[in-house]
C-alpha cells in the first residue's frame, strides 16, 4: 500500500524547493524556457558522429579506389596522360558519390533517432501538460507513476515509489522512495506514483555521468552485414576473375599496361562498393516512409524482421479499438441505466425505465471519480480531452455529466493511501479521509467484476444489505448482456474504515458495475483481411470479459461464427489448455509469454503488442514488440523494436508492408547492379578468349560502374511498394540471393553478354579496321542494356503496365540523366579521345535500340506469360 508524504513533513524538500526557485505549483512556461536557454536541453550526447570532411576522406581508403589511383599512376608512367586524368576524375567523382550517399544515410539515421522523443507530464503555469522529455529544466515539477521511466534526477516532494533502480546499481531488487528522496534519471518506477521536482538534467545527472563513459557506435543490422560480407565476396571473385582476364590477355598477346588498366576498370565494376550506401539509405528512407503511417522504428534489425511476420498478437483496447472509452450503461441501486453522449465532453442524460435515486447515483459515480488517476481538462481550442487512462477517464466523464467535478471531490475526499491497479489483481484501491463522517475513511475499488464481487459480503440498495445469490446472478446476468453488445464492464465496490494500516480486500460493499463502450477503428476489420491475404494471423488479447472479447473478434472478422469457439481464458492457460486460440480473454501480461512461446515453438515470427510495465517481458521475447506510443509505458517503450504513435493495429500492418517493400528494393538494386557485373565479366573475358580486340576500353568500363552506383540504382530504392501483402511472408533465415535473383542475375547477364558481344562482332565486320567504331557500337549497346534493364528490376513478378509506367518518376529521371551522359560521350568531340569513341550514325542507333531493348522485350514478355497462368 501506497501512502502519501505530504510536503509539509520534510523541511528539506522546502530547502530544495527554495534552491531551485520554483514551488509545488511548478514553474511558469516562460520561466522554463529560460531555464532551459541556461541550462541546455535534457538529452544525452551521442557518440561523436564523423565530420563531413572525414566522410569524404575515407572514401580514398577503399581498396576499390586504390586499385584506380594505382591504375591512374601506371597510365602517367605509360604516357597514357588523358587516361591518367579520367581515371584520377573517376575517382574524385566516386568519392563525391560515395560522400554523398554515405553522408545522407547517417542524417537520415540521426533523423530516425530523434523521432523517438519520450514525454513527461510537468506542471507548468499550474496545470498539468504533456511536454518532450528533452524541454525539461531543474526546478519543474513532474508527475510520475507505475511505468514511467525518470527523465532527469529529482527529489520526491509529495508520494511513496517503488524504484527499479537496476540501470545504476545493478540490482533487480525494487526499493522504496518517500517524499526527501532522491530519484534518478533512467531508473523506472515499478508502483506507486508521485510528485518531483528535477535537480539535475541531461550530462549532470547520474546516466548521464555513466552514459559519458559507455557512448558506443551504432550497430549494423544482419541485413547490412550480410550485404557487406557479399561486397566482400564479390570483390574476391573478381579480382580472381580479373587476374584470370589479366594472364589470358598476356598470353593471347596484348600489352601489359592495357590489361593492367582493362583488369582494374573491370575489377572496380565488378564490385558493388555502393551497396552498403545504398542498402542503409533504403533502410533510412523506408522507415521515414513508416513514420508518417505512424510507426517508429527503435531498432533497424526490426524493419528486416518485420517482412517475416506470420503472427500479429494485439491487444483490443486501443489498438483495435479507439481507445475512447464512453460509459453507455450503469447498473447501482438495484437500477440499470443508460447514459447518453459522446465522447469526453460532459454532457449527457441518465436514463431509466425505473425512476433513479439521485443521491445514490452520485454516490457511486464519485466512487468511479475518486478511485481514479486521469483527469478531464479542456484544451485551449474547446476541445475536452483526457489526461491518463481512457477506461478511468470515462468514470470521470460519467461523473461530469452528472454534475461531479473530480477535482473538487478530491479536495473533498483527499487520498491518503492507494493501491494501484495490479494486472492479476485486476483492481485497483484508494483510501480517503471523510472528516466529516464517522469512520473517517473511505475505501474505494474499481476493477474486474470476477475479481471484486467475490470480496463483497454486501450490497447498495436503498440501503445496505446483506448481498445474496440472486443478486449475484442478477449482476452476473447484466454483466454478460452488457459483454455481448460489446461493453466491457468495471465494477466498483467501498467500505468505510476507522484506519488505514490493515487490508480492505474483505467485507466491501457491492455498489454495482458501468458498462462502456471502445468502438472499433475504422478499416480494422479491412487491415485484418489484409492480414489474411498475407498469410499473416491475427490473435487477439484482452483482459476483458470473454462475451465481450468475442464480440468484438466477430466484428472485425479475427474469428467467424463457425469458429466461434476458438476463445481461450487465462483461466484456460492456467490450466495447461487454451494454447492455439484466436482470441484470448481474461488474461494478465504474464500469459502473452506462454502464448508467443508457444506461436514461436510452431516457427511462427510474431509481432506482439504492450503497453504496461508487465508488458516488458513479453515485448523483449516477441520477434517483434510493439509498444503503445499514446498510452505505453516508458518501460514498455524501452522494451519495445517498434513504436505505435497512434496505438493503432491499421499501423502495424502498415509497418510489416514497408518492412517487405524494403526488402523487395534492396533485391531489385541487387539484381540491377549484379545482373551488370555478370555481363560486363562475361564480355571482356570471352572477347579475350574470341581473339578479337577488347570490346570495352577500360575507360568505357569505368563509366557503366558510375551508371550501376548512379542514378538508375538508386532510383530503384524509391520504388513504390507492388502487392507486397499478397503473398506469404518470406523466411527469415533466406538469402538475400534467393533462387530467382540468381536465376534473373545469371539470364539477362548473359543476355547482355551476348548482345553486345555480337553487336561488336558485327561492328568490327560493318567497319573494318576502326575498333573505335566498333567498341563505341558495342559500349552504347551496354549502357542502354542498362537502363532498359532498370526497368525490368522495378518488379519480378508484375509486369510495367500492371505496376506503372510513371510511377516510379525517380527512374524516369534517373534514365534520362544517364541517357544524356552517354549522348555526350558521344557528341561532344573533346570526349572522343576520352573515352575512345565516335559519333553513332542513325543506322548504329538502330542497331543499339533493335537489341538493347530485346532484354526489355524478352523479360516483359516472361512476366506477361507468367501472369497469364498465375494472375
Amino acid at each position: 500500500m501506497t501512502v502519501n508524504s505530504h510536503t509539509r513533513s520534510n523541511p528539506d524538500i522546502s530547502i530544495i524547493l527554495d534552491q531551485l526557485q520554483s514551488n509545488t505549483s511548478g514553474l511558469t512556461q516562460k520561466e522554463a524556457c529560460k531555464r532551459l536557454e541556461k541550462y541546455g536541453k535534457n538529452e544525452l550526447k551521442q557518440v561523436k558522429k564523423a565530420t563531413p570532411l572525414k566522410i569524404f576522406a575515407r572514401q580514398f581508403i577503399d581498396f576499390m579506389f586504390l586499385l584506380l589511383v594505382i591504375a591512374a599512376i601506371v597510365s602517367f608512367l605509360i604516357d597514357e596522360y588523358i587516361d591518367g586524368i579520367v581515371i584520377l576524375g573517376f575517382v574524385v567523382f566516386n568519392a563525391v558519390l560515395g560522400f554523398i550517399q554515405e553522408y545522407r544515410a547517417e542524417r537520415a539515421l540521426e533523423a530516425l533517432n530523434s523521432m523517438i522523443a519520450p514525454q513527461a507530464r510537468v506542471i507548468r503555469d499550474q496545470s498539468e501538460k504533456m511536454v518532450d522529455a528533452i524541454e525539461l529544466v531543474p526546478g519543474d515539477v513532474i508527475l510520475v507513476a507505475a511505468g514511467d521511466r525518470v527523465q532527469a534526477d529529482c527529489t520526491i516532494i509529495e508520494g511513496e515509489l517503488q524504484m527499479d533502480e537496476s540501470i545504476l546499481t545493478g540490482e533487480s531488487q525494487t526499493v522504496s522512495r518517500i517524499a526527501g528522496d532522491t530519484v534518478q534519471a533512467g531508473t523506472i518506477v515499478t508502483h506507486g506514483r508521485g510528485t518531483c521536482i528535477i535537480t539535475q538534467t541531461g550530462m549532470k545527472t547520474a546516466f548521464g555521468k555513466i552514459a559519458a563513459m559507455v557512448l558506443t557506435e551504432d550497430k549494423k543490422t544482419p541485413l547490412q552485414k550480410q550485404l557487406g560480407q557479399l561486397a566482400q565476396y564479390l570483390g574476391i571473385g573478381a579480382l580472381v576473375i580479373c587476374i584470370i582476364v589479366f594472364i589470358t590477355g598476356i598470353l593471347r598477346g596484348f600489352p601489359a599496361e592495357k590489361m593492367f588498366l582493362t583488369s582494374v576498370s573491370l575489377a572496380v565494376a565488378a564490385v558493388p562498393e555502393g551497396l552498403p550506401a545504398v542498402v542503409t539509405i533504403t533502410l533510412a528512407i523506408g522507415v521515414q516512409r513508416m513514420v508518417k503511417k505512424n510507426a517508429i522504428i527503435r531498432k533497424l534489425q526490426a524493419v528486416e524482421t518485420l517482412g517475416c511476420t506470420t503472427v500479429i498478437c494485439t491487444d483490443k483496447t486501443g489498438t483495435l479499438t479507439k481507445n475512447e472509452m464512453t460509459v453507455r450503461k450503469i447498473y447501482a441501486d438495484d437500477t440499470l441505466i443508460e447514459l447518453t453522449g459522446e465522447g469526453y465532453t460532459p454532457s449527457g442524460e441518465f436514463n431509466s425505465d425505473k425512476d433513479i435515486n439521485n443521491e445514490s447515483l452520485r454516490f457511486f459515480l464519485q466512487i468511479g471519480a475518486l478511485c481514479n488517476d486521469s483527469s478531464l481538462i479542456q484544451d485551449e481550442e474547446g476541445n475536452w480531452k483526457i489526461l491518463g487512462d481512457p477506461t478511468e477517464g470515462a468514470l470521470v466523464v460519467a461523473a461530469a455529466k452528472a454534475g461531479i467535478n473530480r477535482e473538487t471531490i478530491t479536495s473533498r475526499y483527499p487520498r491518503v493511501a492507494e493501491v494501484p491497479f495490479d494486472s492479476d489483481r485486476k483492481y485497483m484501491t484508494t483510501i480517503h479521509e471523510d472528516h466529516n463522517n464517522s469512520p473517517d475513511y473511505l475505501v474505494c475499488i474499481k476493477g474486474a467484476l470476477d475479481s471484486i464481487i467475490g470480496m463483497c459480503n454486501y450490497i447498495h440498495k436503498d440501503e445496505i444489505v446483506q448481498i445474496t445469490d440472486s443478486d449475484i446472478d442478477t449482476i452476473r446476468n447484466i454483466q454478460q448482456d452488457m459483454s455481448a453488445h460489446a461493453l466491457r464492464v468495471l465494477a466498483l465496490a467501498y467500505k468505510p474504515v476507522h484506519d488505514i494500516t490493515p487490508a480492505h480486500d474483505n467485507d466491501l460493499i457491492f455498489a454495482g458495475i458501468v458498462g462502456m463502450i471502445d468502438p472499433p477503428r475504422p478499416d480494422v476489420k479491412e487491415a485484418i483481411a489484409t492480414c489474411k491475404k498475407a498469410g499473416i494471423t491475427t490473435v487477439m488479447i484482452t483482459g476483458d470479459h470473454k462475451d465481450t472479447a468475442r464480440a468484438i473478434a466477430l466484428d472485425l472478422g479475427i474469428i467467424d461464427p463457425e469458429h466461434q469457439d476458438k476463445i481461450s481464458t487465462g483461466a484456460d492457460l492456467d490450466a495447461g489448455t487454451g494454447l492455439g486460440a484466436l482470441v484470448y480473454a481474461r488474461t494478465s501480461p504474464s500469459h502473452k509469454v506462454r502464448i508467443i512461446s508457444s506461436l514461436q515453438d510452431q516457427g511462427n515470427i510474431v509481432a506482439m503488442t504492450g503497453d504496461g510495465v508487465n508488458d516488458a517481458p513479453a515485448l523483449k521475447m516477441a520477434d517483434i514488440g510493439v509498444a503503445m506510443g499514446s498510452s505505453g509505458t516508458d518501460v514498455a517503450k524501452e522494451a519495445s523494436d517498434m513504436v505505435l504513435t497512434d496505438d493503432n493495429f491499421i499501423s502495424i500492418v502498415h509497418a510489416v508492408e514497408e518492412g517487405r517493400g524494403i526488402y523487395d528494393n534492396i533485391k531489385k538494386f541487387l539484381r540491377f547492379q549484379l545482373s551488370t557485373n555478370i555481363g560486363a565479366i562475361l564480355l571482356i573475358f570471352f572477347g579475350l578468349l574470341a581473339g578479337v580486340p577488347l570490346p570495352l576500353a577500360p575507360l568505357q568500363i569505368l563509366f557503366i560502374n558510375l551508371l550501376m552506383d548512379g542514378p538508375p540504382a538508386l532510383s530503384l530504392s524509391m520504388e513504390p511498394y507492388h502487392q507486397t501483402m499478397n503473398r506469404p511472408p518470406r523466411d527469415p533465415g533466406e538469402s538475400i540471393i534467393t533462387m530467382d535473383v540468381l536465376k534473373f542475375i545469371t539470364g539477362v547477364g548473359i543476355l547482355m553478354f551476348i548482345g553486345t558481344f555480337l553487336v561488336f562482332l558485327y561492328a568490327l565486320q560493318l567497319y573494318p579496321g576502326d575498333v573505335d567504331h566498333a567498341r563505341t557500337l558495342a559500349f552504347t549497346t551496354f549502357v542502354f542494356f542498362q537502363l532498359f534493364n532498370a526497368f525490368n528490376c522495378r518488379s519480378h513478378q508484375y509486369p510495367l503496365k500492371k505496376i506503372g509506367i510513371l510511377s516510379n518518376y525517380y527512374l524516369i529521371y534517373a534514365v534520362v540523366i544517364s541517357a544524356l551522359l552517354q549522348l555526350c560521350i558521344l557528341y561532344i568531340p573533346f570526349m572522343w579521345p576520352v573515352f575512345h569513341t565516335v559519333p553513332l550514325n542513325g543506322y548504329d542507333w538502330g542497331i543499339v535500340l533493335c537489341v538493347s531493348t530485346m532484354i526489355f522485350v524478352i523479360v516483359e514478355g516472361v512476366k506477361i506469360i507468367r501472369n497469364m497462368h498465375h494472375p
